[in-house]
């Protein structure tokens, strides 16, 4: 499966021996997600990290070396468990066409993870050592894998030829700005058909482009 090619690096698989470790550093990054969400990386000390997550401060720099590193962590295995779940059901539908199908229900998804979402899209405007994490860590091996899938449809003659790099590039660039959508293209009490008609229009574009056809 092309899913192979990347392994998400889980928060908390865990042995029986420490698993007790693994659900507080489990509940500091639950913790830093809400605070950074609502609050703002810079408003968000280390005692109110401590304090969301009900354990001592001490505690907390028992798992982290700083604040930095919480967010860091937070961002790129977030962001890149929602590229997993959308590479993983894009390599399982059963057409090549069924982009819409996908690009909905990731969208939905994404609704459902906006605090996750508002992270790591303004957070990473204001930290380059973040953004080039997510872009090292996340972007580049999603690229990847998005690639080989496209490389495959166009070996099948299902896509045209062309550069798969740059197709996954753009698909994986249209689905970021969808899943940001409630913030920026649409409204947030959108309804599901609202979602649909978006992420159809979304999928068309991408298979489709927008020049007419000429016979």
């Amino acid at each position: 499966m092309i899913m192979q090619a990347f392994r998400l690096p889980p928060w908390g698989e865990a042995s029986l021996g420490n698993r007790t470790e693994e659900d507080t550093r489990s509940r500091i990054l639950q913790a830093a997600l809400r605070l950074f969400a609502h609050r703002g990386y810079d408003a968000t000390t280390t005692k109110d990290l401590a304090s969301e997550a009900g354990i001592a401060e001490g505690t907390l720099f028992r798992y982290f070396d700083h604040k930095k590193a919480i967010l860091v962590e937070v961002a790129t295995q977030g962001w890149a468990k929602i590229l997993t779940d959308l590479l993983t059901e894009l390599s399982e539908m059963g057409s090549y066409k069924a982009v819409a199908q996908v690009m909905r229900r990731r969208m939905l998804r994404l609704q459902e993870n906006s605090d996750l979402m508002r992270v790591c899209f303004m957070e990473a405007q204001f930290h380059p050592d973040l953004r080039d994490r997510i872009q090292s860590e996340v972007i580049d091996k999603m690229t990847d894998v998005a690639e080989a899938f496209f490389q495959t449809a166009m070996d099948r003659g299902i896509y045209r030829r062309t550069n798969p790099k740059v197709v996954a590039q753009v698909f994986l660039g249209m689905f970021a700005v969808a899943g940001f959508s409630n913030q920026t293209m649409i409204d947030p009490q959108a309804s599901p058909k609202a979602m649909q008609e978006m992420a159809e229009g979304i999928a068309d574009i991408f298979l489709n482009g927008v020049l007419v056809q000429e016979c």
